[in-house]
């Protein structure tokens, strides 16, 4: 493959495979990059073939997840020495392109911008129980930060709202298992890998699936929405979980694509302290449910846009990616 520009082959590949790197909802994916070789622009569309019709209708969760995948481009390209000008909805024309960014430079060598680079890399999602080890005060005030450079807010809830945000999470489960347009959606992303098939890389593995909390707890997402809880295994779960909320100001699909970049910051400066994380999204995807997590739930303005876990643990399992070939377009289509 030629790229026609100054991007080496091989530096492209790595720039696409460490957004591709980046979490999605069910591991949807949901994502295309194409490059424009006379400018040196990388364009990130949606692939709204990926999207999830009955749990995300409005996008939103989508629109988290590019801005993920767009934040490990970012750190990407600052790795390998080219300054990130970033724009996000360039076209109001052309709904599906979620943002660009061009390749500037050359940028001032950054040894911080490397350690991101290696926890793109190691970053991944564990659905196990953790310890129950506090988070130290400096670590809180750098995830804090994290988000706060991308002009989103994180707040870490003391107990009695971390206990709310946990009712109304499983609340959510109870009524995504319920539903069951939701369930057989979640249950088409979950993939049961028999040994020798082909997977096409998307969905959830059972191999990074974790169990129940055996106290009911911490609700974590039951991916196979199985109405008996009997039907899945189950093990203690941390006492006191830590729980940090992600909001926006606003509540526009810029602000979506804001807060996925946010979140990955914040999960890249966990990996890099050794800290676990697993998303709690039930609750984000009622709206009455929603308003009940994050600022609005204390009368202030603001909106919730993720729920994450936070803890020392067990690493969890990777789940597989789609190929270079797949997410990589050449003609723009």
């Amino acid at each position: 493959m030629s790229t026609g520009t100054s991007v080496e082959v091989t530096t492209l590949e790595r720039l696409v495979a460490a957004a591709a790197a980046a979490p999605s909802v069910h591991n949807t994916q949901p994502w295309r990059f194409r490059l424009d070789p006379g400018t040196e622009t990388l364009q990130i569309r949606a692939a709204a073939d990926r999207g999830l019709r009955h749990i995300d209708p409005a996008g939103r969760a989508l629109h988290v997840s590019v801005g993920c995948a767009l934040l490990n481009l970012r750190v990407a390209a600052a790795h390998f020495g080219r300054e990130p000008v970033t724009r996000l909805l360039p076209r109001p024309d052309l709904p599906t392109l979620l943002a660009t960014v061009r390749l500037g430079g050359p940028a001032a060598h950054s040894a911080y911008a490397s350690v991101l680079y290696d926890a793109v890399w190691r970053r991944r999602s564990s659905r196990h129980p953790f310890s129950g080890r506090p988070l130290p005060a400096r670590v809180r005030a750098e995830l804090v930060e994290a988000a706060q450079a991308e002009g989103v807010a994180l707040t870490l809830p003391g107990p009695e709202e971390t206990e709310r945000v946990l009712l109304v999470t499983r609340e959510a489960e109870r009524r995504n298992t319920a539903d069951a347009d939701r369930a057989a959606e979640s249950r088409h992303w979950l993939r049961e890998h028999a040994p020798g098939a082909r997977y096409d890389g998307l969905g959830v593995p059972e191999s990074a699936l974790g169990a129940q909390d055996f106290m009911d707890r911490v609700p974590m997402r039951d991916f196979g929405a199985h109405r008996s809880p009997a039907a899945l295994s189950a093990r203690p779960y941390e006492t006191r979980p830590v729980i940090a909320v992600l909001s926006t100001a606003h509540d526009r699909r810029a602000d979506w694509l804001r807060a996925g970049q946010a979140l990955e910051r914040v999960l890249l400066v966990a990996t890099v302290h050794g800290v676990r994380a697993s998303l709690l999204h039930q609750g984000l995807e009622w709206p009455d449910l929603r308003s009940r997590i994050g600022p609005r739930a204390s009368g202030r303005a603001g909106h919730a846009q993720m729920v994450i876990r936070l803890g020392y643990g067990p690493e969890g399992a990777a789940s597989p990616r789609r190929t270079l070939a797949d997410v990589l377009a050449d003609d723009g289509h």
